[in-house]
């Protein structure tokens, strides 16, 4: 039997999913959030309307995943985060029907630096 490149890979990228934190499991969704939205926005900027499909109904179930998993009573603005992650949510649907990359650099606008803002916490979680 032989293991190929793209096995070897998904095989590490489970590993590390199943093995990471908590916080690391929040900063790589962030991580993969970012990346649709980057990768959709320039699908429909170049005219791939299936692959800008698909990177952007791909944000949507991270977004929706991280709102499901919020735990709105954990701090005061986790409501706030919520109600964000239901805009962000409601924007892509509308970017993605109207194939608008306008709108899907605004979402990014707004998760880029909640991402950067995650990734320092859980950086600084482990630091202490």
């Amino acid at each position: 039997m032989t293991v190929t490149a793209p096995n070897l890979r998904n095989r590490y990228l489970q590993d590390s999913i199943q093995t990471a934190s908590p916080a690391k499991l929040l900063t790589m969704l962030y991580d993969r959030l970012v990346l649709d939205l980057v990768q959709g926005e320039e699908a429909i900027r170049a005219g791939e309307i299936e692959n800008a499909h698909e990177k952007i109904s791909h944000a949507q179930e991270i977004l929706i995943e991280l709102q499901v998993s919020l735990d709105v009573e954990a701090w005061s603005g986790a409501p706030g985060l919520a109600n964000l992650y239901g805009y962000l949510i409601t924007e892509l649907i509308g970017a993605n029907v109207a194939k608008d990359a306008g709108r899907v650099a605004v979402c990014r606008g707004f998760v880029e630096p909640l991402r950067d803002a995650w990734r320092e916490a859980a950086a600084s979680a482990v630091a202490h």
